[in-house]
């Protein structure tokens, strides 16, 4: 979707979003609910459309004698008391195979049971075969003795298990991939110099995946340079003399980007001298130190190719690259950072962000806030959901922290203190947007990748400063105060109009069932901590695809929620509406977000839809209704496309899966003229046992969904899903392939 970043390859982009030739319909079965309340003092069973039954489990003795007898009947897991016991009583109150009733009544047969068996037998063997150490020899033990323990040095640690120092590798196809990390960690270390008062501009050049970073501070001591690159634990971020308020990794930054780099070369410039290192994956191969044949400005000098023997075949996204530089340049106002020859420079801040991401949408004029250690910026636009910002010491917290928790309460208290009133948080942040930078000494972050701040010291005091601030800045602006007061009780009115829409929407679910007819749980979600971290649910179309993933899928953590079809296009929708679509709702439901986006169960949301017309747009009515009323879901990195092969190449010994022409072209060079090529349109289509490959975390292929400016949302959603049909026709005629180019 135009600006929307969906990763799809260059032929699927291609493809029209036009109305589907038929429309799929699938049927769904009611599954009989049954529900079971147990209590120590009666146990009622309801089945729909049955009359309960009541057993009574005890009664007292003046009841004895005016009621009558009423047979026990048992219950799963409860004793003749009526206490749940089903753990403790498993092995004793379970009756045999051979005895237990069916369904039916009647005892299994034996030749079912051997047949079940058999096929249980046969996923174990298919289980164990998918161990990617299955085959393998084993090797016998050595003793451990001495000469056994090894050592690495600090790069050849950082080559060995990279993940601890930057994360994720990623190929740069995400913004958040190792190659932006080291580029990150470099920048980084210019701006510590910036930040205390060295240098006011910083050089970046990309080409061909090569980088070179180039700026005007003190220089690196030049006795010290390969030690700085090279040695672990080894720099000037702990002397607070020197650095304060430091955003690098505090000693790691550069040695990690050394060791990752098939090349790096560093040059420090100080006082008319020089000294020069060249590394190759982190071995020093060329060091010298000596005078300037000219004068040049001190500095550091630092170029470096990350390593595609660690990194793979990867490429750098410009478009990262420079909303990166762009954050520099609002963080640090008077600093100029040049990019491939474009300046990129901010002389407001934080102001400047906000304006460049919402421009004209907001309801009030930007409000700021600037303090020593403390800067905001905020405004409300009629959008639903909140959007933030958070920074800690120059640092793009995505997952926010304390600082950005903190700023929340205080904005409403705040408000509060302004207006002598009580609103409701979620009424005065409603539709806000805001942008949070605190400078803290000594960060604490819950990730070597910085994504979240974990210092629970600073609470109180940004608490505080916010709140003082805020309304500070109310006083000194009524007008603005008085269109923020109408936005909040405008929020306030809306939600007290979608309670009883949403009391509404709850009772209808209660009579459709007990369970969400099409929603396959998984076990653990993001509120059980690690357990639940790698947790995502699949938005699938269809009963045919959600087949195929559920006997695929990892039930501990993947959960699968299927679509009947096409959900109805919510674009231009009142926010009411929504809830009273019953699939939308039950999708709400399966997310856990029909109350609040704070409550949803899972990391990641997959939408996994055909490769073919219906099943893009499918996506696209997907992602409309995400960015319409969730926005925050896609913004905060939530939302992801799921992409699966359009071929499979195989011959008698090779299989080869290609998400490309290209793929499948080269994969027909390799295994020759005569292989068989096999073109997938729906991932009904797919084997279950060939498709777990394909939701496997450490195979599957996840494009995250992206938006490059908040602004461009309603441009967006208007153009592909409003009524502009002609318009919108015309942009297919020109620039998309037919039906008949795409299916080949």
């Amino acid at each position: 979707m135009g600006g929307i970043k969906s990763g799809v390859s260059a032929s699927a982009e291609k493809k029209p979003v036009a109305a589907s030739s038929a429309v799929k319909k699938a049927t769904a079965t009611k599954a009989t609910a049954t529900k079971k309340v147990v209590s120590t003092g009666s146990t009622a069973t309801k089945s729909a459309g049955k009359p309960a039954t009541k057993t009574t489990a005890s009664v007292t003795a003046a009841k004895t004698a005016s009621a009558k007898s009423v047979a026990k009947k048992p219950v799963a897991g409860v004793d003749e008391n009526g206490t749940f016991r089903a753990w403790a009583n498993a092995k004793s109150v379970a009756k045999s195979k051979k005895s237990a009733p069916t369904a039916s009544g009647s005892v299994m047969d034996k030749a079912t049971d051997k047949k079940s068996l058999a096929e249980a037998e046969k996923k174990l063997a298919a289980a164990k075969a998918a161990d990617p150490n299955a085959g393998k020899p084993q090797k016998t033990v050595a003793d451990y003795t001495d000469d056994k323990i090894q050592h690495l040095d600090a790069l050849e640690h950082i080559r060995l298990r990279s993940g601890m120092y930057i994360g994720r590798l990623g190929d740069g196809s995400n913004q958040n991939d190792g190659i932006y990390i080291l580029l990150k960690e470099i920048i980084d270390n210019s701006i510590d110099e910036f930040i205390v008062g060295f240098g006011t501009r910083i050089d970046v050049e990309i080409k061909d995946n090569h980088v070179k970073v180039r700026d005007y501070g003190r220089g690196i001591p030049l006795g010290k340079v390969v030690d700085c690159v090279s040695e672990i634990n080894t720099g000037g971020k702990y002397n607070d003399d020197v650095f304060q308020f430091s955003v690098g990794m505090n000693g790691v930054g550069t040695k990690a980007v050394n060791a990752l780099s098939s090349y790096f070369r560093v040059i420090s410039i100080r006082d008319g001298k020089c000294t020069e290192a060249v590394f190759e994956k982190g071995k020093l191969k060329n060091q010298r130190t000596g005078p300037l044949k000219q004068n040049l400005p001190n500095g550091t000098f630092f170029e470096f190719v990350p390593d595609e023997t660690i990194f793979g075949k990867y490429s750098f996204n410009m478009e990262y690259v420079e909303r990166r530089i762009w954050n520099y340049a609002y963080l640090n106002t008077g600093l100029t950072l040049r990019l491939n020859g474009k300046d990129f420079v901010s002389q407001n801040g934080l102001l400047d962000l906000l304006q460049s991401e919402i421009e004209t949408e907001s309801i009030y004029p930007v409000g700021s806030y600037v303090g020593e250690h403390l800067k905001f910026a905020f405004t409300h636009t009629n959008a639903y959901g909140e959007n933030y910002f958070s920074f800690v010491n120059g640092q793009f917290t995505s997952d926010g922290g304390t600082h950005l928790n903190a700023f929340k309460e205080g904005f409403i208290k705040g408000v509060n203190d302004f207006f002598h009133t009580n609103y409701k948080s979620e009424d005065v942040r409603d539709g806000i947007t805001a942008a949070v930078l605190v400078k803290v000494k000594d960060p604490v972050f819950e990730s070597q990748t910085k994504n979240k701040l974990g210092n629970t010291d600073i609470r109180a005091w940004i608490v505080a400063e916010v709140q003082s601030g805020l309304d500070n800045w109310l006083h000194k602006n009524p007008k603005s105060a008085e269109m923020l007061q109408k936005k909040i009780e405008a929020n306030e009115k809306l939600r007290t109009e979608l309670s009883s829409v949403k009391k509404q929407a709850k009772e209808n679910a209660k009579k459709l069932s007990i369970r969400i007819p099409k929603l396959k749980d998984c076990r653990y979600f993001v509120q059980d901590g690690k357990k639940g971290e790698n947790s995502m649910i699949f938005i699938t179309e269809g009963d045919s695809a959600s087949g195929t993933m559920t006997h695929s899928r990892n039930a501990d953590y993947q959960a699968i929620f299927s679509l009947r079809g096409k959900p109805e296009n919510m674009y231009g929708k009142k926010q009411s509406d929504i809830y009273k679509n019953d699939e939308l709702y039950q999708l709400m439901m399966a997310l856990g977000i029909e109350t609040s986006v704070e409550n949803l169960k899972y990391a990641k949301i997959v939408i996994a839809t055909d490769a073919d017309n219906d099943g893009f747009h499918i996506r696209n009515l997907v992602l409309t209704f995400f960015l319409g009323y969730f926005e925050e879901l896609v913004t905060s990195g939530r939302v992801f496309i799921l992409e699966t092969p359009l071929f499979r190449v195989r011959n008698k010994k090779d299989n080869i899966y290609c998400y490309s022409e290209g793929e499948r072209d080269a994969a027909l060079k390799k295994l020759g003229a005569s292989a068989e090529v096999s073109r997938f349109k729906g991932l009904g289509e797919i084997n279950p046992d060939e498709f777990k490959q394909f939701i496997t975390p450490e195979t599957m292929h996840l494009t995250p969904v992206e938006i490059s400016q908040l602004k461009v949302i309603p441009q967006l959603l208007s153009f592909y899903m409003g009524k502009n049909t002609p318009e919108r026709r015309h942009f297919i005629e020109e620039h998309l392939l037919s039906n008949a180019e795409i299916d080949v």
